[in-house]
């Protein structure tokens, strides 16, 4: 009998939670297969087989363990039963992410628990068995379930369209991370906020006259990140502020970028790092930000993929935020609001036209960037991404070759 105990995840982290079981009491596991998820404070995790034989649970879903205790043994003498499972070979990796993932398959209807006229009613109507809340015996869906489904579109079935009740539920050690972040935040800085607006029409015809070609070369899409990395890359390289931290009564410079992006998870907000994002081209930024963007929808990011960055960018534009004020992601000392893309009237050469606008918020921290500081980084921004001929090495073309 071996013992499988919660490894080390990170120098911080001292205990996790057991989020969920992916083997049961009982099965036989081959070895190095996915026994269950493990969370900490920042990130979700799994635990492996250490060696092939019958699992026995010694911890239960959503007990918090302490580093090193054992969370279940393995009978590695135990005969594998016939009909066992043979282990799944894990597939080459890519040598790039793919631009979009195969959809998950819907789950047969013969998986569901359902009498046969409620799994017939269920397929004529495409009512999804998620949908529909059984109360059969064991929870089997009977015909008025679907039928009271069908009746009340938007509504669970076998709950009170006014109910009343009150729904309590642990919060994740990720959750409590974020809330104390946040409040720290907010209470240890002198947070302010700067806005401007950016024209993307430029940004927009590049990517409509070579977005084909840079996938069909690249793998990826050609998205708005790259154009919003690079350019902050840049006005950070200028503006040295913006791209360093207090610690302690000193004033701490970085001399690279590691960009931290903001993703939206199952389980909370993640920010994962790109590393030296000053150094990567455009395809290499966006193949990045797809890897990492799944990692996170995936609960994959590892403790190192999220720790350090000097610098965040958020976007909210993507659920449709058209202002905001994002909250900066300490210790650094700023955060860039990307916004929704949303056509309005703006004057151009003293003409009205309409424009494809963006606006952007900084928030930064006070005690290390001034006004002007974060003004004229934003400004700059602002100035890349109206102009992305800039972006290949952050000046005019014709002013450089004039030495102007």
């Amino acid at each position: 009998m071996i013992e499988i105990k919660v490894p080390t995840v990170g120098e911080s982290i001292s205990e996790v939670t057991l989020v969920k079981w992916l083997k049961k009491e009982g099965d036989y596991v081959n070895r190095d297969e996915v026994i269950c998820e493990l969370e900490s404070e920042k990130a979700t995790f799994e635990l492996n087989a250490e060696q092939a034989g019958i699992l026995h649970q010694v911890a239960q879903e959503n007990a918090v363990l302490n580093i090193g205790d054992v969370a279940c043994t393995i009978d590695e003498t135990a005969p594998k039963p016939e009909g066992a499972p043979a282990p799944v070979p894990q597939p080459a990796k890519a040598e790039a992410p793919k631009a979009t993932a195969a959809p998950t398959p819907a789950p047969a209807q013969s998986d569901v628990k359902a009498t046969p006229i409620a799994q017939a009613i269920m397929s004529d109507k495409q009512v999804k068995p998620s949908d529909v809340k059984g109360t059969g015996s064991l929870g089997r869906i009977l015909k008025n379930d679907v039928l009271d489904v069908i009746a009340n579109p938007g509504r669970k079935s076998g709950t009170e369209a006014f109910s009343r009740e009150d729904k309590h539920e642990k919060m994740s050690n990720l959750r409590k991370t974020i809330s104390r972040r946040l409040v720290e935040a907010k209470n240890s800085t002198a947070m302010l906020t700067t806005f401007n607006e950016v024209d993307m029409t430029r940004i927009m015809e590049i990517r409509k006259l070579y977005k084909d070609n840079f996938k069909e070369i690249h793998g990826v899409n050609l998205g708005f990140m790259s154009f919003f990395t690079k350019a902050v890359c840049i006005a950070l390289q200028e503006w040295p502020a913006v791209n360093a931290y207090i610690s302690g009564d000193e004033l701490v410079y970085h001399e690279y970028c590691d960009i931290s992006i903001a993703v939206s998870a199952p389980k909370g907000l993640v920010v994962p790092v790109i590393r030296n994002a000053e150094s990567l081209s455009m395809a290499e930024i966006e193949q990045k930000v797809v890897e990492l963007a799944k990692k996170a929808r995936d609960n994959k990011l590892s403790p190192d993929e999220m720790a350090g960055g000097t610098f965040t960018i958020t976007n909210g534009g993507v659920f449709g935020s058209l202002m905001s004020t994002p909250i900066i992601n300490i210790p650094q000392s700023a955060i860039l609001g990307m916004h929704k893309i949303q056509d309005r009237p703006v004057a151009i050469n003293g003409k009205v036209e309409i424009r494809p606008m963006m606006y952007l918020a900084v928030s930064y921290d006070h005690r290390i960037i001034d006004g002007r500081e974060s003004v004229s980084f934003l400004v700059r921004v602002k100035e890349l991404l109206e102009s992305p001929d800039l972006l290949l090495f952050g000046k005019d073309p014709v002013k450089t070759l004039l030495e102007l």
